[in-house]
């Protein structure tokens, strides 16, 4: 049990009904080390239901379904007043420095309130905007992906990776999937991919030379970090990018710095993405053109065997916890 949360002048409590699980609940759960916040903590960075209650003015109404942009931003600082909301200075996440979606209740500010359609699926909606959002930045952010250019996706099977795939296909591209699972190749492969490599089985670079005739892709999408640094920068033809989002298997790869400079390689940092990214994003799920990979759901009560299951990285897409 949990105190019901008490909005604060300009926020709205939503009723949450689903909530897309993520490889941050993990870390918040095993260690939250450098995340400010205090104990105790409801976790879940994302969520979707339907407002439970709004602010006179705010152009909320009560009972309309609607997504939570998870960061509740200051507004203020250059980074918000430049339409760059994933670099606010004063970030305050729901669960990582303020609560979360794992909860019948949240309150968020109405700005982080997308309404959605009468008819939406609200657990794919729950499942949006982590997975979708960073993938979308990584894809058309710094550097868009343009029609006709071939991209490497490290690791299919997570929510960020398989949206990638999404997008990728979506955006007229050819995509590459690695996975040390030959099942989750051949989901990519129904979903669009090109090619798969398993990379228990074969060294990627070498492979994706084969594919690209000795000349490397142009954009390759990491989420994984350490483990397959190297392969993924040496996958890049000369001039391509990199572009990363996570370090599940460590923060620390040799820089290769020889490589980067020589082939003039470009590597860009991205999280989450802005409240017009985000519009895009959800315009086109409430359009029926994109859509989550739900692997399963599992309702509140047994949200650490859900944790279970995505520590082991058995899932293809999302796991999504439903809140009764």
């Amino acid at each position: 049990e949990f105190p019901d949360p008490v909005p604060g002048a300009d926020e709205a409590v939503l009723k949450v009904h689903a909530v897309g699980l993520n490889r941050v609940d993990l870390y918040m759960r095993d260690n939250g080390q450098g995340i400010t916040h205090a104990l105790p903590i409801v976790q879940g960075v994302e969520a979707a239901g339907v407002v439970e209650e709004a602010p006179a003015g705010s152009g909320l109404r009560v009972g309309q379904k609607a997504v939570l942009y998870s960061n509740a931003v200051c507004g203020r600082c250059r980074y918000c007043v430049a339409g760059d909301q994933p670099l606010c200075l004063r970030a305050n996440i729901m669960g990582e420095h303020r609560h979360g979606g794992f909860a019948q209740y949240v309150a968020m500010p109405v700005h982080c309130f997308f309404p959605l359609p009468d008819d939406t699926d609200l657990v794919s909606a729950g499942a949006l905007m982590t997975g979708h959002l960073t993938a979308w930045r990584m894809v058309f952010g710094k550097r868009a992906l343009r029609a006709g250019e071939t991209v490497l996706i490290v690791g299919i099977g997570s929510g960020v990776a398989v949206a990638c795939l999404q997008l990728v296909v979506m955006a007229g591209a050819r995509a590459i999937v690695t996975s040390s699972s030959d099942a989750k190749l051949a989901r990519a492969l129904e979903l669009g991919a090109s090619a798969g490599i398993n990379y228990k089985r074969e060294k990627v670079s070498a492979r994706v030379q084969e594919l690209t005739g000795g000349e490397g892709v142009d954009m390759v999408l990491e989420s994984s970090g350490q483990d397959s640094w190297s392969e993924s920068l040496k996958s890049l033809r000369r001039g391509g990018r990199l572009v990363t989002c996570g370090a599940t298997t460590g923060s620390n790869p040799g820089a290769d710095l020889q490589r980067m400079f020589i082939r003039q390689l470009e590597v860009y940092g991205s999280t989450g993405g802005s409240f017009e990214e985000f519009r895009q994003v959800v315009a086109l799920f409430a359009r029926g053109a994109i859509r989550p990979v739900i692997d399963r759901t599992f309702p509140l009560a047994r949200v650490t065997e859900a944790m279970d299951v995505l520590a082991r990285s058995e899932q293809f897409g999302k796991l999504v916890i439903t809140v009764p």
